[in-house]
């Protein structure tokens, strides 16, 4: 018979493999929120940031909704009303607004602040203080994308600089919150996708409607553009989002974001671009900074340490 002494050093390898299928399943959300800048500079209609965002997020809801039929109840309407908000209804104008009246690195690095942003909110809201480690890598994500995208020619433009930060503070705040306040019992991820989604797609509908109106022309590419938003980069990549941020540490998930321009570079390369040297260490950095993160220092020299007879003690101890 076996015996709990000879089954638990399986454990933490099955935690692990878990651990970076969460990881994997959730990275796959910034990846695609990382074609985002192609698909609104090469496909949409330009001048309507507020429509995009609309038909990014409003079809994608109402699809959640019939899906799952769970409406939020008692307290989860006002706080699944100010995630949408935060996640949708403030993020994604913004996004598009960014996109078009800033060069995609420009917006990109401004995005890559995020994880530091979310770091400052998690003391503030979680008491969760990051450590020196994640900080580090942190600052370090934001450096590696600047020298991946950030050009002698970048220009600045006020209104999509202030856009970019506004964007990028609104996720942040609704990451935070998200993982502060969970999901009700038995309510899944795709059911706050759908809460959240609707929520921020019914405030763009006025907004959009009554500021920008309906684009004059919508062409086949277009279309397709819209559906590619609406899908993959808004219902299931929040699903996928929020499913990660409820299994993952906030200072685990938050430099996953990192993957956006760096997905956003590899499209450009795939466009005709191409990347110099300090470019390329830059992307090397920048990844290197978000698998960093995914681990603590602590954790790290107690790999190390279980590799000696203290190791195998502490690991004892760790079991009972």
């Amino acid at each position: 018979m076996e015996t709990l002494t000879e089954r638990s050093p399986a454990s933490p390898r099955t935690a692990s493999a878990q651990q970076v299928a969460t990881v994997a399943l959730t990275a796959l959300a910034p990846a695609a929120w990382g074609t985002t800048y192609a698909v609104t500079t090469e496909l949409l209609p330009p001048g309507h940031p507020l429509f995009a965002g609309l038909m990014r997020a409003l079809p994608a809801g109402l699809v959640g909704l019939a899906l799952t039929r769970v409406l939020p109840r008692g307290d989860w309407r006002w706080k699944a009303a100010v995630l949408g908000v935060l996640n949708i209804g403030a993020l994604f104008p913004l996004l598009f607004l960014a996109a078009e009246r800033l060069p995609g690195g420009v917006a990109a690095t401004l995005s890559a602040t995020q994880p530091l942003l979310v770091a400052g909110l998690a003391i503030a809201v979680l008491h969760d203080r990051p450590t020196a480690w994640r900080w580090t890598w942190g600052v370090l994500g934001v450096l590696g994308v600047g020298l991946v995208v950030l050009g002698p020619q970048a220009r600045l433009d006020a209104v999509g600089v202030l856009a970019g930060l506004g964007g990028t503070a609104a996720m942040a705040g609704g990451v935070v919150l998200t993982k502060r306040w969970g999901r009700p019992t038995g309510v899944g991820a795709l059911t706050l996708a759908g809460w959240q989604l609707t929520a921020g797609g019914l405030l763009l509908l006025p907004l959009a409607l009554a500021i920008e109106g309906v684009p004059q022309r919508i062409d086949a590419a277009a279309v397709g553009g819209y559906l590619w938003l609406g899908s993959m980069g808004g219902l299931i990549a929040y699903t996928l989002w929020f499913r990660g941020i409820g299994r993952l540490p906030v200072g685990a998930s938050a430099p996953l974001v990192l993957l956006s321009p760096l997905v956003a570079t590899v499209v450009g390369i795939g466009l005709g671009e191409s990347l110099s040297l300090p470019q390329s260490c830059g992307f090397v950095l920048a990844l290197a900074a978000l698998l960093a993160a995914q681990f603590n220092a602590p954790i790290l020299r107690g790999h190390i340490a279980r590799r000696g007879p203290v190791g195998d003690h502490i690991q004892q101890e760790r079991t009972r």
